[in-house]
């Protein structure tokens, strides 16, 4: 199982108010599914993650795309 960050979408001009952070998550064939599910909830759960997409390969890999939204906090004080 591995989990990769990447980056939003910061340069496109329509989408300047939906900025996303991503998570993908690669599972072999030979991580079961139970245990995938698992971590996508608790993901979604405790870390606000929605599932964006997900992938089945040849190989009976896996991959899925999780996004949340970035929170631009501002000042006050």
């Amino acid at each position: 199982m591995k989990e990769q960050f990447l980056k939003g979408s910061v340069s496109r001009e329509r989408d300047y108010a939906r900025q996303y952070e991503y998570l993908v998550v690669t599972l072999g064939r030979e991580d079961s599914l139970p245990d995938a599910r698992r971590l996508l909830t608790e993901h979604a759960e405790y870390g606000k993650w929605e599932l964006e997409r997900s992938r089945l390969y040849l190989g009976g890999g896996r991959k899925f795309w999780l996004r949340r939204k970035v929170m631009r906090i501002e000042r006050t004080a």
